[in-house]
């Protein structure tokens, strides 16, 4: 599994694996507390 990650992760290249890794943040965190807070509207 872990020599299959290093292999991906070579494939996508940094670029792709931080755009990935700010989405999920942006996805899981971010736009829970906007809805929370009353900014976005669902």
């Amino acid at each position: 599994m872990k020599e299959r990650f290093i292999y991906w992760l070579k494939r996508m290249g940094w670029a792709g694996f931080l755009f990935f890794l700010i989405k999920g943040i942006v996805l899981y965190i971010l736009l829970p507390y906007l809805i929370a807070k009353g900014i976005l509207s669902k």
